[in-house]
């Protein structure tokens, strides 16, 4: 059985995008394995609660990811 396991930050994403993930994901799955492979697939979006997850040792939060991520200057 096919799996897939994603781990986001809690409340980042609207029930929308994770129907997204598990859509696009099972697609590439079957586009790998053939057709069969769809009605096995397995696919879970899991939320990470904020500050339960980290890079390089460095535990992150949502407030540091904020301020790491670039503004859109195509408007000045």
């Amino acid at each position: 059985m096919p799996f897939a396991n994603f781990k986001v930050p809690e409340k980042t994403l609207t029930p929308q995008q994770k129907e997204e993930i598990v859509t696009r994901t099972t697609e590439l799955y079957v586009e790998i394995y053939g057709e069969r492979a769809r009605n096995n697939t397995m696919v879970l979006v899991e939320e990470v609660a904020d500050g339960g997850w980290g890079i390089s040792g460095n535990v992150l939060t949502l407030a540091m990811l904020s301020e790491a991520t670039p503004t859109d200057t195509s408007n000045t």
